[in-house]
């Protein structure tokens, strides 16, 4: 039996903006990364997405990014790395506050959009924002893509790590994220999102953009958000999944309870 979590970026409204359903997302998923008041997210949308998590019993886990609420997180942005990782420290703690007022388990933990994605390339910035994590929390599985420097620098610090695949972003054929700068980065096709995701539970791999087989050692698939028809989108996958002989959805933070 192949075991797969299917997580969703939430909580990246503010305020009275939302960006998605949420509520709904959290029936078929059975993970969800919330946004910890920097690139989205506020106290009032924290505390009623730990509350939702809890109802549906699914991961808890903390998406973490740039202090960056006008751009989404998504830009670049220059600061010191021991900034950085305090950042990191305080978006941790903002949720977990939220999650022991509910008493309910923070389970892992990912970096969000601009700052993932540098810490994906650079092994310099992955390894004190991790280490950064485990000072916090030791328990707190780091899910992040396949095969790059967040991986290979949580691997070294022994912590629990979840390689997963986003769902509706191109890949390079060295398994690295197509920038969104660049044209077919974000693709936008249900059809051709499902079919990924097909291609991955048929054989393992996903076609990269520039059109090669690539390998994809994962335990997870996510889907943001903020993608346009993501509750529908969520709902294919799902079915997908469901619909695969010898796979079943089942959160990352019980996949490795089972392993124990």
């Amino acid at each position: 039996m192949r075991f797969i979590d299917l997580n969703a970026d939430l909580g990246e409204g503010f305020g009275d903006y939302r960006i998605t359903d949420d509520s709904a997302l959290m029936s078929i998923i059975s993970s969800a990364n919330i946004a910890c008041g920097f690139h989205a997210g506020d106290a009032v949308i924290m505390a009623a997405s730990v509350a939702k998590a809890k109802e549906r019993g699914i991961d808890l886990g903390a998406h973490v990014g740039f202090p960056d609420l006008s751009g989404f997180g998504r830009r670049r942005m220059q600061i010191e790395t021991a900034t950085l990782a305090q950042y990191v420290i305080y978006q941790l703690g903002a949720l977990a506050g939220f999650a022991r007022v509910a008493d309910y388990p923070l389970t892992h933990m990912s970096f969000h959009g601009a700052l993932g994605n540098m810490a994906a390339e650079d092994e310099a910035l992955a390894m004190p924002l991790l280490r950064a994590v485990q000072s916090f929390d030791p328990r707190l599985i780091v899910s992040t893509t396949a095969g790059n420097a967040i991986e290979r620098c949580a691997r070294v610090l022994g912590m629990p790590v979840a390689c997963t695949l986003l769902a509706d972003r191109a890949y390079h054929r060295d398994g690295m994220l197509v920038s969104r700068a660049k044209p077919g980065a974000v693709i936008h096709s249900p059809e051709q999102i499902t079919a990924r995701i097909r291609q991955w539970l048929t054989d393992g791999t996903l076609t990269s953009i520039e059109g090669v087989a690539i390998p994809m050692p994962i335990s997870s698939i996510l889907l943001h958000g903020d993608t346009e028809g993501a509750v529908a989108l969520a709902k294919q996958i799902r079915q997908e999944i469901e619909n695969t002989p010898g796979c079943e959805i089942r959160s990352i933070s019980r996949q490795r309870a089972a392993n124990v």
